[in-house]
């Protein structure tokens, strides 16, 4: 289980300052405005940047965090292929812990836009991808996504992601950057994809996205 215990013991976030750091960003710290890249009530257009309308909270904000290394000398949890910075990583830089608060909060509590959210276009996959999702590979030691990301992929509040209606590659990109360490803010997801191959990774990406 994740531990967020950090942010119970934060003031409570502001929905309002949330929203206008969303659309407005703050030029002066160097945030720029969310809405630029995840689209209106975090529902993105695009899909290098992800779907984060109606993510939990807690969720958000250590994604936020960890964005950025906690100590120096240490690599940030979350990185991008290679090792490299996230593109991410500026922009938290400059937020503060409240900011991170408000707009995940803000996030947290707008609807995912189901006619326009992604889903799964790949037919060919659909059962290996379903066989994943549902029971796992049992004999490589990959559990079930299901167990906790939710049956219908809407995941667990103040532990693990939406996945319905996120990306396929965003998904898929995701899991390849866990697999490789790049990403290493969860050691059971890299445990979990780094038994996976690729076509066990776009089946899977592609059968969550179409959940609902």
């Amino acid at each position: 289980m994740l531990n967020f215990a950090y942010a119970a013991e934060a003031a409570k976030p502001d929905l309002q300052k949330g929203e206008q750091l969303y659309i407005n960003g703050n030029m002066s710290k160097g945030v720029l405005a969310c809405v630029t890249c995840h689209g209106e009530a975090g529902n993105s257009t695009l899909s290098a940047n992800p779907n984060l309308a109606h993510q939990p909270f807690e969720y958000i904000v250590k994604q936020l965090h960890d964005f950025n290394s906690s100590k120096e000398g240490v690599p940030a949890p979350r990185l991008g292929a290679g090792g490299a910075p996230s593109v991410m990583a500026s922009i938290a830089a400059g937020m503060t812990e409240e900011d991170m608060r408000n707009v995940a909060f803000y996030l947290s509590q707008q609807d995912l836009d189901l006619e326009k959210a992604a889903t799964a276009t790949n037919l060919e996959s659909l059962e290996r991808g379903q066989k994943i999702w549902r029971g796992g590979l049992p004999e490589r030691g990959v559990a079930a996504c299901a167990a906790c990301h939710a049956p219908n992929g809407a995941g667990i509040p103040g532990q693990y992601p939406r996945l319905s209606g996120q990306f396929p590659s965003y998904i898929a990109e995701q899991l390849r950057l866990f697999r490789s360490g790049d990403r290493n803010n969860q050691v059971m997801m890299h445990e979990i994809a780094d038994r996976m191959n690729d076509k066990d990774i776009d089946a899977v990406a592609d059968y969550a996205a179409g959940l609902r």
